[in-house]
This record gives structure tokens, C-alpha cells and sequence, in this order.
């Protein structure tokens, strides 16, 4: 294994055999219907519900693309970081009790296109078909990024091919989520968001290496005084763009999802308190462990060509293997717990929302829990290939599918749970309205002063403001909700003041 210690590879297989074994366990506790492959009985608990929502939330992105980005630019970075956590709060404040609510309202809606359908008693399944295809695009953009830190995982820490490190990453995802479905996945995101806490002792030992804060400090501000600006080449457009990651959040389906399988609303707010406090911690180790790899790579006089890949060499250097391969499968897990959620969000939505509703409406429980493992296998095979090019940066796979889905669905979500003069039309255009412009945003040939216009200003900024404005305008001359609709918008205000 070109010198990897044996303690790694027994801590990673340990960790694998965890993961399929959770997955084993949750195929026999689970009932075999899509509301429990899917959705896992609406029976999560507060802290599985928080640690799942936040392992599947940050991704690989939080031990890779944040630490590479506060490494390359400094502390300007914790703009990011601020966003996130005012949007995570908000999120559970305002979506999180309303949607565990009205989902069973609306017809004990399972997946994020069913809730839309059925909320707006959509009989033309426009909401859902447009919903779903935003789902699997974004999505498989987004399970490819994640696996692209599996790839570099794989390459720099074990000396294996990046395409080895996909293969094997995918499979053990694929394993797990093939058999246990949510509840599987829930686990799994619960045990892998305890794994992920502990990389907060990464930062701490290379602190201690380098002689304090103070000392990792003035090392930082003699490489570069820029790094320590948090405004530093920043206008205020960049800020906002930073800040607007928050935004992402109201439309994340593989997040939301979770706040719609809590076994009750009542369980909401003690989530609220685990999940935000693990995403603060978290947030900071994150940040720390770029800071002080940039005074640790000029202290020792390394070459670091990709700075997405800082926590793998704190990994290497300053830890026991088996400690090592402890943090190792910390990375693996923020990968996985992503990859798994977001799988299975595609596949139940492939399910629910295109074989049932337009090959087999009659489809029995069975049958669809089938097509859903099926779609699994197949959603996976193609953001391998996907991730094939390891050049690919995983920061800015997941900016353009965190804004796609939170400008297209974030302003559908959430005047969708507070807006009783929402009707489907208005719902429809919001989606389209905010869906495009992220994408022509992103991909488009067009410029502002120069520069490419997301580079000049993020793209869920546009996309958010002008869905909703597509939302409250069409709605307003579109004539209003339906008196039916309007009546359930009443029953889950009056379930959820219970």
C-alpha cells in the first residue's frame, strides 16, 4: 500500500463495516412501504434528526472546500460561515415546524414534489414534474461533488487512483442506502455527525505544533498581513454574495427532508438547540484548521498544491495512524452522509414523482420501494462520472447546486408555509423563474465589469430575489388560492399553535 500504516486502513475498515452493518439493521427494522424506505415513519428523534440534518448539510465541503478556502483567502472566508449560520437558525424556525406539519396536512406528502402538488392541488403535475427534474440536476451535480472529495481523500491520504477512491466511496454510500433506505441513512448521518465533531481536535494539536494562536498568528500575517482582513479585496456586493450561502437553505431537499421525518413539531426546538450548536463548533474547527495550515505549510517548508486537501496533511503528519484513520473516516463521513441523503432524495423522487406518477400509478408499496433501490444504483453511476475529472473543485460544485436548489425552491418553501394568497401558478413560476436565472446566471455568456457574473455576484442572489417576485406576482394576478387550498393552509396553522 506504498507506506500507508496499517492503523488507518484499520480504523477506515472499521468504519465501512459500521456503516453497511447500520444499513443491515435498518433493512429489517424498517417497514418495506416508500413511507418508511423514504421517510422512516416520521418516527426521527430530535438528536438523530439535528446531527443527520447537519452531517447531510456540510458535506465534504466542510473538512475540504472550507478549510482550502480560508488557507487560500484568509479570514474573509467566515462571511461564508456567518450566512450558513443565520440561514441554518432561520431554517429551523420558520420551515422546520411548519413543514412537519403540513406535509401530513397535504395528503401525508413523502417527497419535497409531492408536498408542492398537493399543497396546491395541482391535478396538471406541473409543480411536481418541474420539481422533480429540478431535483435529479441539481442533485447528481451535487452527489458529484461529494464524491470528488471521496477521490481526493482516496488519492492524497492512501495513495490510491482518484478513481478508486470514487468507486470505493460510491459503493459503501450505495451499500448502506440500497438496503436501509432513510432510516439507514439517518443513522448512518447521526453516528457520521459524531465522527465529524471530533475534527475539531485537528485544529487544537496544530495550534499547539505552531506554538499557540499568537504565535500561528504573526506566522500568518508575515506570510501575507492581507490574510487577516475579513474585508480584504472584498466590495459589498462580495460580502453579500458570502453571506447569501444562508439563502441555500430554505430549499435544500435532503436538509428539509429531515424536519418532515421528526416524529413531532414539539421535537423541533431541542433540535434546533443540538443542531445549531454542532454546526457553530463545527463551523470554527473548520475555519481553525485552514488558518493554522497556512502558518504549518510555511513552517515546514512543504509544497501544497491543492489547499482543499489541508486537512488531509494535518491527518498525516501531526496524528497516531490510528487516529488518523479516526479523522480520515470523519472526512469519509461528512462525504457519505451528504452522498447517502442525496441519493435517496433523488431516488424517491424518481419514484414517487415520474414512475408512479406517469408509468405505474398503481404501483404497489413493494414495486416502488423496488424502483427506488434501482434508481439508487443508477443515480450513482452517473455522478461518478461526473466527478471523473479530478481537477474539479469541490467548493464550486456544491456553490452552483447550493444556489440552484435554494433559489428555485427557498422562496417556494417558505411562502408556501406562511403565505395563504400563494396558488400554484405563482408556484410554478417561482421555481421556473429561480431555476433559470441561477443557471444562466452561472453558465450564461454574459459579463458585469469584466468579470463573469457569478464571480461578481453569487447567483442565489439573483435567483432568490427574482423568484419570489415571480411568486407574489403571478399569484396576485392569477387570482388567488383555491377556497380548498386555503382551508388546509388554516388546519395546519391551527395544528401547529396545538
Amino acid at each position: 500500500m506504498n507506506g500507508v500504516s496499517s492503523g488507518v486502513l484499520v480504523s477506515l475498515g472499521a468504519y465501512f463495516l459500521v456503516m453497511i452493518g447500520i444499513g443491515i439493521y435498518a433493512y429489517f427494522k424498517q417497514a418495506n412501504d416508500t413511507e418508511g424506505y423514504m421517510l422512516g415513519g416520521r418516527s426521527l428523534g430530535p438528536a438523530v434528526t439535528a446531527l443527520s440534518a447537519g452531517a447531510s448539510d456540510m458535506s465534504g465541503w466542510l473538512l475540504l472546500g472550507l478549510p482550502g478556502y480560508m488557507y487560500a483567502d484568509g479570514v474573509v472566508s467566515i462571511w461564508i460561515a456567518l450566512g450558513l449560520t443565520l440561514g441554518a437558525f432561520l431554517n429551523y424556525l420558520i420551515v422546520a415546524p411548519r413543514l412537519r406539519v403540513y406535509t401530513e396536512v397535504a395528503d401525508n406528502a413523502i417527497t419535497l414534489p409531492d408536498y408542492f402538488a398537493n399543497r396546491f392541488e395541482d391535478k396538471s403535475h406541473m409543480l411536481r414534474v418541474i420539481s422533480a427534474v429540478v431535483i435529479i440536476l441539481f442533485f447528481t451535480v451535487y452527489t458529484a461533488a461529494s464524491l470528488v472529495g471521496g477521490g481526493k481523500l482516496f488519492e492524497s491520504s492512501l495513495n490510491l487512483s482518484y478513481s478508486t477512491g470514487l468507486w470505493v466511496t460510491a459503493g459503501v454510500v450505495v451499500a448502506y442506502t440500497l438496503f436501509g433506505g432513510f432510516l439507514a441513512v439517518s443513522m448512518t448521518d447521526f453516528v457520521q455527525g459524531i465522527i465529524m465533531f471530533a475534527m475539531v481536535i485537528v485544529p487544537v494539536v496544530a495550534f499547539t505544533d505552531l506554538g499557540g494562536i499568537s504565535a500561528t498568528t504573526q506566522a500568518v500575517r508575515n506570510i501575507d498581513p492581507s490574510l487577516l482582513n475579513i474585508t480584504n479585496g472584498m466590495s459589498i456586493l462580495g460580502i453579500v454574495s458570502l453571506m447569501a450561502w444562508g439563502l441555500g437553505y430554505f430549499g435544500q431537499p435532503h436538509i428539509i427532508v429531515r424536519f418532515m421525518a421528526i416524529r413531532s413539531v414539539k421535537d423541533v426546538p431541542t433540535a434546533r438547540n443540538i443542531g445549531m450548536s454542532w454546526m457553530i463548533v463545527s463551523l470554527i474547527g473548520a475555519l481553525m484548521t485552514g488558518f493554522a495550515g497556512r502558518a504549518y505549510v510555511q513552517k515546514t517548508a512543504m509544497t501544497l498544491d491543492d489547499p482543499e486537501t489541508i486537512f488531509l496533511v494535518f491527518t498525516q503528519f501531526l496524528f497516531h495512524p490510528l487516529v488518523s484513520g479516526f479523522l480520515l473516516a470523519a472526512i469519509l463521513a461528512a462525504i457519505m452522509s451528504t452522498i447517502s441523503s442525496q441519493l435517496l432524495v433523488v431516488s424517491s423522487s424518481l419514484t414517487k414523482d415520474v414512475y408512479k406518477c406517469f408509468f405505474d400509478q398503481d404501483a404497489p408499496e413493494a414495486r416502488q420501494v423496488l424502483v427506488g433501490r434501482i434508481s439508487v444504483i443508477i443515480v450513482a453511476v452517473v455522478a461518478i462520472l461526473l466527478a471523473s475529472n479530478p481537477e474539479s473543485s469541490v467548493l464550486n460544485l456544491v456553490s452552483n447546486a447550493w444556489a440552484g436548489f435554494g433559489a428555485a425552491f427557498g422562496p417556494l418553501v417558505i411562502f408556501s408555509l406562511i403565505w395563504r394568497g400563494m396558488n400554484r401558478n405563482g408556484a410554478v413560476a417561482g421555481m421556473v423563474v429561480g431555476a433559470l436565472t441561477v443557471i444562466l446566471w452561472i453558465y450564461g455568456p454574459f459579463q458585469m465589469n469584466g468579470m463573469a457574473l457569478n464571480s461578481w455576484l453569487y447567483a442565489i442572489v439573483p435567483g432568490f430575489i427574482l423568484s419570489t417576485i415571480a411568486i407574489f406576482a403571478v399569484s396576485i394576478m392569477t387570482g388567488g388560492p383555491k377556497a380548498s387550498v386555503t382551508a388546509k393552509f388554516k388546519e395546519m396553522e391551527l395544528n401547529l399553535n396545538k
